[in-house]
């Protein structure tokens, strides 16, 4: 099943409320995506026609289990992708988020996987020092960072 990026976005904000909240509300929804209730609504809708969501008017929004499975898999790239973007890159948190969102939707299946594997690769190979690699990197880092600030 593909959805849209906006859809994709949407279950991850109803995982993360319910995970956090244990419920999940169109208000809550609204805030925490900064988006109006109608365009939730809308959205509602359409999770609701695809199984992943059931919701009754002025109610809580519910996750089928269906819509469990697919927002964990929508958290979980998210977060694997956001761990490469700090743990490999040096990005900041906030910027690894931000960048993660973007890049969670474009991201080929294949693509996914095998960054999965390297990043799995990285930590657990014994032929591989992480920090020694990470060091190495963020040297080179420092000198074509500062080469760009020259120019």
């Amino acid at each position: 099943m593909t959805l849209s990026s906006s859809l994709e976005d949407y279950l991850e904000a109803m995982i993360d409320l319910f995970n956090h909240e244990g419920k999940i509300r169109v208000s809550d929804i609204s805030a925490k995506l900064r988006v109006e209730k109608s365009s939730v609504n809308t959205a509602i809708k359409k999770l609701k026609n695809l199984n992943l969501i059931t919701h009754e008017k002025y109610g809580e929004v519910i996750l089928t289990e269906k819509g469990k499975i697919k927002a964990e898999e929508i958290k979980e790239k998210h977060i694997i992708i956001s761990k490469f973007l700090t743990d490999f890159l040096g990005l900041s948190d906030q910027e690894a988020d931000r960048d993660a969102c973007k890049i969670e939707h474009t991201l080929s299946g294949h693509t996914f996987k095998r960054l999965l594997f390297f990043i799995q690769f990285m930590e657990e190979s014994p032929f591989f020092d992480k920090n020694k690699w990470k060091e190495s990197f963020n040297k080179y880092l420092e000198s074509v960072e500062s080469l760009e600030r020259e120019a």
